[in-house]
């Protein structure tokens, strides 16, 4: 008898049911992003992530934000957060401003020109997530999507320490 077969747990599969829900899952999940991403390139030259860190730096106090909380708020490596806050400073639509009391924090700035390019971009913004989603459910629909979204992403981001989140890599 082979002991290495036998020890291991047999993996608990997907059933049917399971497999149709996740693969749709994943399909809208690809799918959203591709039609966001379209609409932004296309209205403003720009993918959905450069977006949304537009839109937080826009809702925080003062228009900027210290990175590391940039990227833990857009749930992203401080790396590719990094690249992506430079590509935005080329456009002008945001600047860097060392921390006064951290020499080695940062701050993401947005700028005038990121605040105008976001006026202009967002009803567009808005129209492609009201066709996307919002316009194809019922309000009951709506406020399950928003529950079991809530749920998963809290199951994602354990408060533990030696997290495997994005922001701390």
């Amino acid at each position: 008898m082979n002991t290495a077969s036998t020890s291991a747990e047999e993996p608990r599969w997907l059933t049917d049911e399971e497999q149709r829900v996740w693969r749709s899952y994943i399909d809208v999940s690809t799918l959203l992003e591709d039609h966001l991403d379209r609409q932004l390139q296309r209205d403003a030259g720009m993918p959905h992530i450069y977006y949304g860190l537009l839109v937080k730096l826009a809702e925080s106090p003062d228009l900027r934000l210290r990175m590391t909380e940039l990227a833990m708020m857009a749930k992203i490596t401080r790396s590719r957060l990094s690249h992506a806050v430079a590509r935005l400073e080329r456009n002008g639509w945001v600047r860097r401003e060392d921390c006064p009391s951290d020499k080695r924090g940062q701050f993401a700035v947005l700028t005038d020109e990121g605040a105008d390019v976001l006026r202009r971009t967002a009803p567009g913004h808005v129209t492609a997530v009201r066709q996307a989603v919002f316009e194809r459910l019922t309000p009951e629909q709506q406020k399950s999507l928003g529950e079991i979204m809530q749920i998963l992403a809290e199951g994602l981001q354990p408060n533990g320490a030696g997290a495997d989140l994005p922001w701390l890599r």
